[in-house]
């Protein structure tokens, strides 16, 4: 079978390589279609991100399942599924409180293991989402980014009724975006540095968006004034500044949930400190997109919302190619972020 394969420092391939089986009752061979790159990818392809080498990479992926392991009775072969990449162990005090992000003895596709960067692959059928009937499989790649701003919202109980404020209009921005619009917030608004970002963002559902570039802090905090109560601040740009950022623009009690990873340290002014307790904010951390009943109701909301066609994906997608394609044009990027989603297309 045909896998994408990286060898470290950006040193892409596109190897035959010997088709996976089966080996316990619980597995799935699975028939790969489509597989999107992620940021997360990007260290592990340029800046000797991942946990080995030569590593095949991907766990935002779909595909039809072939053949089934002699214990799985809710799966045959045809079924259209997506890739659930976490793992956990279900066995500690994490995961039966149904903590499942936070757990210590987690496996995962496509970095701690071969991912779907690959024409097959074999998974536990705790990693399968089964996908429901008329859903594209092209739209089930999706299914995992999706889920990652829901995940955000699920801690925070919820964003209906709330003024949404999306910092970072990426792709897990702009879709955490469309998510809030489709799930009732008041109104949703966009910050980013790049204007086409943000004037896609508008045609996605946004009720306003700036650009911090151009606005301070405090221009775009009097903007919103109209808005500053019941307010859900959502960074996923993951940059010290966008941090600070956050936490200057946001009203009266605002929630702030941090979903983006600095990867450079962030150091607050006492100042913009003393803000989170003159405000009374409230502050989250997000990690991954898991809750119980397991994989959580963020993945049940995703594949409904994409059933009801309430998130457009395809304004998001750069680039679609072939394994050869595709390679190339991760290549490309040079170890810089996306500026769109990168698809690889497998059958």
């Amino acid at each position: 079978m045909k896998s994408v394969v990286i060898h470290a420092e950006g040193e892409i391939r596109v190897e035959e390589q010997p088709m996976p089986l089966l080996h316990a009752d619980d597995e799935v061979l699975v028939r790969i279609h489509w597989s999107g790159l992620c940021g997360s990818d990007i260290p592990r392809v340029f800046h000797n991100g991942a946990h080995f080498y030569p590593i095949t990479l991907g766990h935002e992926f779909s595909g039809i399942v072939e053949q089934c392991g002699h214990g799985i009775e809710d799966l045959q072969p045809g079924d259209a599924v997506a890739c659930v990449p976490l793992l956990p162990c279900f066995k500690c005090p994490e995961c039966q409180r149904s903590y499942f992000s936070l757990c210590k003895n987690y496996a995962f596709v496509g970095s701690r293991s071969d991912g779907g960067n690959a024409e097959f692959i074999v998974m536990k059928r705790a990693n399968i989402f089964p996908l429901p009937k008329g859903m594209t499989l092209a739209d089930g790649a999706f299914l995992e980014p999706i889920t990652v701003g829901l995940h955000a919202f699920h801690l925070v109980n919820g964003c209906e009724g709330k003024n949404v404020v999306v910092i970072g209009a990426g792709t897990i921005g702009l879709l955490a975006l469309q998510c809030a619009a489709a799930l009732g917030a008041r109104s949703v608004t966009a910050i980013d540095i790049n204007q086409e970002k943000l004037d896609l963002a508008l045609q996605l559902g946004a009720t306003q968006a700036f650009n911090s570039k151009e606005k301070s802090a405090a221009e775009i905090r009097e903007l919103m004034r109209e808005m500053r109560f019941d307010q859900l601040v959502l960074e996923t740009a993951g940059a010290p500044q966008t941090v600070e950022l956050a936490i200057d623009i946001a009203g009266p009690r605002a929630q702030l949930a941090l979903v983006g990873t600095l990867h450079n340290d962030l150091n607050l002014p006492s100042a913009l400190f003393g803000q989170i307790l003159r405000k009374e904010m409230s502050i989250t951390g997000s990690w991954m997109n898991y809750s119980g009943p397991w994989p959580g109701e963020e993945w049940q909301t995703a594949a409904r919302l994409l059933a009801e066609k309430k998130i457009k994906l395809e304004p998001l997608i750069a680039h679609v190619g072939e394994p050869e394609s595709y390679a190339a044009a991760v290549k490309a990027l040079g170890g810089k972020p996306m500026n769109g989603k990168i698809m690889l297309k497998l059958a």
